[in-house]
């Protein structure tokens, strides 16, 4: 059986009013091997994740922390992310050079153009999308 929450390790980094931000970092798959140096290719980012919770007080910068959210959460922001822009731009493609016979070159500015309004969409529904994905943060 799977785990439920994908977890990841990080550092606090300042904590305020009913929040904590976390600096975690995420390393592509490339990142592990050990022979990351040789071949150039390694990617690491610093990510901060700020974690809403009721004991944000008692964490404090520099504390080592377990983040964690519900994969289904992460499942939906994956197909928000990629999954609705992809279905986004192909529809307005098709439409454009397929229903509205706009031209090739018409029909991929209005698919662009669609997928730039669609991430606009998600970022007016933040707020909303905010709540349905939780973090967790437990102290290591």
């Amino acid at each position: 059986m799977e785990p439920e929450l994908i977890e990841h390790t990080g550092i606090v980094e300042r904590s305020g009013e009913g929040v904590v931000h976390v600096k975690i970092t995420s390393q592509s798959a490339c990142g592990a091997c050990k022979a990351r140096q040789a071949c150039g290719m390694a990617e690491t980012q610093e990510k901060i994740v700020v974690v809403p919770t009721p004991d944000a007080g008692s964490y404090h910068p520099g504390e080592a922390v377990s983040v964690g959210v519900r994969k289904t959460a992460g499942r939906l922001a994956v197909l928000l992310a990629y999954g609705g822009a992809l279905v986004v731009l192909l529809v307005a493609l098709i439409l454009a050079v397929v229903v509205l016979r706009l031209g090739d070159g018409v029909g991929v500015v209005v698919a662009l153009g669609s997928v730039i309004l669609y991430y606009g969409v998600l970022w007016l529904c933040r707020g909303r999308i905010e709540h349905t994905i939780q973090f967790t943060i437990t102290k290591i």
